[in-house]
């Protein structure tokens, strides 16, 4: 049984450690709402400035990307274990329609990027 446990934990961290280590961009988790005016996307990217983030809109995608950096609490420190990704990030999510009539608003709350996509009303 802790064998299995193991590799459980193995297959779900070691994938995003190694692509980490290749250079690749690590993708946040995302959640995903319907609202009555359009859509609200929460992005989650605890350690991350907001300065650090670019929203770009492509027809019915939304992609956000940037890149979250390791910083130091102590002088003189060094690691003994890194599970937390620091490197480039990108996650996109196809919507319905096109989004480039919408309107894009962000917010950032608690490490979470909050994007709300309000469709222009249909003529």
């Amino acid at each position: 049984m802790a064998a299995d446990v193991v590799r459980l934990m193995q297959s779900l961290f070691l994938p995003a450690a190694e692509a980490a280590r290749q250079g690749e961009a690590w993708r946040p988790p995302v959640d995903v709402y319907r609202t009555p005016d359009g859509w609200l996307v929460k992005f989650d990217l605890a350690g991350v400035r907001p300065e650090d983030v670019e929203v770009v809109v492509s027809g019915p995608t939304l992609t956000v990307r940037g890149s979250r950096r390791d910083w130091s609490l102590e002088e003189g420190c060094c690691h003994y274990l890194m599970e937390i990704t620091y490197s480039q990030f990108e996650r996109s999510v196809t919507l319905g329609g096109d989004l480039r009539q919408a309107r894009i608003g962000t917010e950032y709350r608690h490490g979470m990027l909050l994007v709300r996509v309000r469709e222009e009303a249909r003529r």
